[in-house]
């Protein structure tokens, strides 16, 4: 998820160098989303994969 976030980045700032505003604002838009919901994602993993197994 976190590669999506960053090609989608990319894809804004070439978008943005070629005068394509439009689709350089949802790219960014994109990558905004994609980032936070990798880092809900990496915050859930964290809290739920540090537990102790039962023994």
């Amino acid at each position: 998820m976190l590669y999506w976030s960053v090609v989608f980045f990319i894809v804004a700032i070439v978008a943005g160098i070629f005068g394509f505003g439009g689709i350089s604002a949802a790219a960014t838009g994109a990558a905004k989303v994609l980032f936070v919901i990798f880092l809900i994602a990496f915050v859930v993993s964290l809290i739920f994969g540090r537990r102790r197994p039962k023994l």
